[in-house]
């Protein structure tokens, strides 16, 4: 049997994985984390052979997490999960020594062979975040817009979005109005061509411009 753990941020996303996990007659889920911190707690005091973990999060994040339950040299083994293709985070997630990567959209039976694969010691990566790091980006030669276009403030509220963080919450941490908040996402979406936080969190990790270890 192989026991899992689930880390995520979103209650529906963990009770999603968790009834799909479950189905799984080889499979037991023994927990869940709300956050980076509480994932690293999970593993260490229930010790799961698998822990399947989002790669964005409060507090900590699951690249940072995955980071601790490495340097603590624990046997649980990481799936990553994300709604990002971006080839440098699927890299830096697999470098801190995760043994699955595998898309939020594809919660299917893609997942379980990234469970069973890491509870083996081997590695998954859903074919689509396989291409990205495979990919030759031509463009990656081409200068970005990057930094120049934001200003100090707009990069730590992207920051903080990024992080997962309510309009409420960034306000709360930078010591401006919700209103002020709601001003400089605007103008983040505008500035990044962005229709949706996800094309912003898209386009924000395309440019380099948000900081996943803080």
């Amino acid at each position: 049997m192989i026991r899992v753990g689930i880390a995520d941020d979103h209650h529906l996303v963990r009770e999603g994985i968790r009834a799909l996990l479950e189905r799984a007659a080889d499979i037991e889920v023994i927990g869940e984390a709300n956050d980076g911190i509480e994932a690293v707690q999970l593993a260490l005091s229930l010790a799961p052979n698998v822990l399947v973990m989002d790669v964005t999060m409060p507090r900590q994040n699951g690249i940072e997490a995955t980071q601790a339950i490495r340097a603590a040299d624990l046997t649980t083994e990481v799936v990553m999960l994300s709604m990002h293709t971006e080839p440098a985070l699927v890299r830096r997630s697999m470098q801190a020594g995760a043994k699955g990567y595998v898309l939020k959209g594809s919660v299917t039976e893609e997942l379980l062979l990234a469970v069973r694969a890491a509870a083996q010691g081997a590695t998954y990566l859903s074919p689509v975040a396989s291409a990205s790091i495979l990919e030759t980006t031509a463009s990656s030669s081409e200068p970005l817009p990057g930094r120049d276009k934001l200003t100090p403030r707009e990069l730590e509220v992207l920051q903080l979005i990024g992080e997962g963080l309510t309009n409420r919450a960034i306000g709360s941490h930078l010591g401006i109005s919700v209103k002020t908040v709601e001003r400089h996402r605007t103008r983040l979406m505008a500035k990044l061509d962005a229709h949706s936080i996800v094309e912003l969190m898209r386009e924000a990790f395309r440019q380099g411009l948000l900081d996943i270890e803080k």
